[in-house]
């Protein structure tokens, strides 16, 4: 029998131990600087450049964050950059269909 991977298994187990703030600041952190190079990759600072560069100004905020151990700010600010950073790489697709690249 083979057990489901679950994201949520992990923070339920972080949350059962103390000091956990790493832990899921690095679950979040993972999928928001995925998203922002997605975004740059496909060339959403010239196509997208609010979206981008907000997701991009709150990846790098995040990391400060954590670097200061303040990782409730930490994953507030990973989630806006991921969410800001899906906008951009979907907004940079969008245009670049439009003018038919």
């Amino acid at each position: 029998m083979t057990r489901p991977r679950c994201r949520s298994w992990w923070i339920v187990l972080c949350l059962a131990v103390s000091g956990c703030g790493p832990a899921i600041y690095t679950i979040n952190i993972m999928p928001a600087a995925r998203a922002v190079t997605q975004a740059r990759e496909a060339g959403a600072a010239e196509h997208a450049p609010y979206e981008y560069w907000y997701a991009h100004a709150h990846l790098r905020k995040a990391k400060e964050e954590a670097g200061e151990a303040s990782y409730q700010d930490a994953i507030r600010y990973a989630d806006i950059a991921e969410e800001h950073g899906v906008k951009a790489l979907d907004l940079a697709r969008r245009r670049l269909r439009e003018m038919g690249r």
